[in-house]
């Protein structure tokens, strides 16, 4: 289980490995581009290679890419052609990196219900993986519920992966949208419900990455809204929970906590992670 984080890229992709040391991270998930553009900037030859070499070189080895916040696959034709393109471009450069994947979020449904844009949806993502290597995983994440925003339940995404039906279709889970759409991970008894659930919905084996994230809001509240490790409703007991299911052994989890300071994860939020998995015995590499 690695303990990692979300990492600027300011200087160049290869940038982030270093910023993952400093802050004692162990994988680091970055952006590819401008998470809030359409314009994507395709990553150098030599930014290819030097972001390879320094995962090598500083020991941090596991990435993933986060796509871009505008991708919404339940939007109008105009939205959903751009979406798909951003993500063909995305899941690119996540191969040209050596990334395992891509994890974004499915975006808006725009009031016509999830029933409405099933089909668009998986249509689009259908598409995005006959254009991308078959060496690249598309990594669905769980939204907050927020709005009209699809994906919230595990029964959506559950329905959402069987329509696409393709093994390079992944989850990442972020703690702190799953307690907004109410799934109570604050203890040992909702964290093994939640994830009967998961299994159950969607299957355990496509988890591939969790987004470890405390909460400023409470249970079911339908609001993304992130706190640092223990300082919310989850809690360093609910984090306890959660990596000592047998669900979570040996998935990586990204921090993306405000930090003390609003900058983003820092070492102190890596640390309170790492040392839960110190104290249940969980080894770092069985990534």
């Amino acid at each position: 289980m690695r303990v990692g984080a979300h990492v600027s890229t300011a200087g160049g992709p290869a940038t982030a490995f270093d910023r993952a040391v400093d802050i004692g991270a162990e994988a680091v998930q970055i952006f590819a581009s401008s998470p809030r553009a359409w314009r994507f900037r395709k990553p150098s030859d030599e930014q290819v290679a030097e972001f390879r070499s320094r995962s090598v070189s500083t020991g941090v080895g596991l990435a993933f890419i986060h796509g871009s916040y505008l991708v919404n696959v339940g939007g109008s034709p105009d939205i959903l052609e751009k979406s798909i393109e951003c993500l063909v471009e995305n899941m690119n450069a996540a191969t040209a990196l050596g990334v395992p994947g891509v994890i974004f979020h499915g975006g808006s449904h725009k009031g016509k219900g999830f029933d409405g844009v099933l089909d668009q949806a998986a249509g689009a993502l259908k598409e995005v993986l006959d254009r991308t290597s078959e060496e690249t995983w598309l990594i669905i994440e769980n939204s907050a519920g927020m709005g009209a925003h699809i994906g919230a339940s595990f029964a959506e995404l559950g329905r959402l992966v069987a329509a696409i039906d393709n093994d390079r279709v992944k989850i990442c889970l972020d703690t702190q949208h799953s307690f907004a759409a109410g799934y109570d991970l604050a203890n040992a008894e909702g964290v093994a419900t939640a994830m009967a659930e998961f299994d159950r919905e969607i299957g355990l084996e496509r988890l591939v990455a969790v987004h470890a994230n405390d909460t400023k809001m409470e249970l079911g509240s339908g609001v993304d809204r992130h706190e640092n490790i223990g300082d919310g409703f989850i809690g360093l007991d609910g984090f306890e929970a959660i990596m000592a299911h047998e669900a979570f052994r040996d998935v990586p989890f990204l921090l993306e906590v405000p930090g003390p300071e609003k900058k983003g994860p820092d070492r102190e939020n890596v640390e309170r992670i790492k040392a839960i998995r110190d104290r249940l015995g969980i080894s770092v590499d069985a990534q």
